[in-house]
């Protein structure tokens, strides 16, 4: 599948739900206290920057959004593609224009937090070069959750 990857507003009918069905998908899979959603007028905060992709028709098919977080470090937020785009890149390219606009920022370092029952989204992640670490930003420890990080900067020498 071929799609186009752009950085659009969230305050569309369309991007609205398909943040629905990812709410929808993340209860479906944990307690509603293990869930931090960010709603599309969030996403449209000067911050955060929201990626669309789109198949050959012009269909939304997946999301993602660069969080801002300060101090060097952007948050992966709201990655998600309908179920019958899944295991065809989409994610991919997604995560991939995330990584790059946060690296064309000087952003220094990324970090999410995704559930633990999410072994696609893992393989994902590790797949870019994001590695497991503990709670990122002010996340609380819990067992729904898995976290990860990935440097964007080069190594510094103490």
């Amino acid at each position: 599948m071929t799609v186009t990857v752009k950085a659009e507003s969230p305050l569309q009918d369309e991007i609205r739900e398909l943040v629905s069905q990812l709410n929808a998908y993340l209860l479906s899979l944990s307690p509603p206290a293990a869930c931090y959603h960010m709603t599309v007028e969030q996403m449209a905060e000067p911050e955060t920057t929201l990626f669309v992709a789109r198949d050959e028709a012009g269909r939304a098919v997946g999301i993602g959004a660069l969080r801002r977080e300060g101090n060097g470090i952007g948050e992966v937020k709201r990655m998600y593609t309908l179920p019958e785009v899944r295991g065809q890149r989409v994610g991919s390219a997604l995560l991939d224009n995330l990584i790059a606009l946060a690296g064309s920022e000087g952003i220094e370092q990324l970090v999410l937090e995704t559930g633990d029952r999410h072994p696609d989204a893992w393989r994902l992640y590790e797949s870019r070069g994001f590695t497991r670490c503990g709670p990122v930003l002010d996340y609380p420890e819990s067992r729904w959750s898995v976290f990860y990080e990935k440097s964007l900067s080069e190594a510094r020498v103490a």
